[in-house]
């Protein structure tokens, strides 16, 4: 799947690529959710680009089309994508483009709404929370979710969830003394 090779594009920071594969894969999509679903992983790899415009307009793109039904069965490759998925991923978006306060909030209305069956997706949002936080300079609120978004990545076994969280940790190191902080540092060592 197309999706699938661009989401994979983007974790390698290969953001050219994906953006290149995404646009493709929109133009032979039809469904709804699959549409909302790809014009939210461009948005995402457009912000990391800092392409404001155009990851604002995937962004609304991904909004209208997860609003809009269809009589088609949704395709099992996107029946996973919610509001909870919406929300978080374009606050990731939002975060990379320096609007930290919104991303924040969205991320945590993203966490409000997800079911507790999807427990390693809860993990990869609170290290987006973690990175959030730390964008906003509140070192001791990124801790408790880097903290829990790294427990739970090891209790399930979710390594990428896991990784996400090592990568924010030189992020903690200026923060010895705040509150949380060497916790998590001892954690992350362990």
């Amino acid at each position: 799947m197309l999706g699938d090779l661009a989401y994979q594009a983007a974790w390698r920071k290969d953001h050219t690529t994906a953006a290149g594969i995404l646009q493709h894969a929109l133009t032979r999509t039809q469904h709804p959710a699959a549409r909302s679903l790809l014009n939210l992983r461009l948005a995402r790899t457009l912000a990391a680009q800092g392409d404001k415009r155009p990851a604002l307009r995937a962004l609304a793109a991904a909004e209208h089309h997860l609003g809009a039904s269809s009589a088609r069965p949704l395709p099992t490759w996107c029946a996973w994508m919610s509001e909870a998925d919406l929300a978080v991923d374009s606050g990731q978006a939002l975060l990379d483009l320096g609007d930290a306060r919104r991303a924040h909030q969205l991320i945590g209305e993203g966490q409000t709404l997800l079911p507790p069956a999807r427990a390693k997706t809860r993990g990869v949002f609170l290290a987006y929370e973690a990175s959030s936080y730390l964008r906003l300079g509140e070192p001791e609120r990124a801790a408790e979710a880097a903290r829990e978004a790294l427990q739970l990545s090891r209790r399930i076994g979710a390594p990428r969830c896991e990784q996400l969280v090592q990568d924010l940790v030189p992020q903690f190191e200026p923060h010895p003394t705040a509150a949380g902080v060497p916790e998590l540092l001892a954690l992350a060592a362990a």
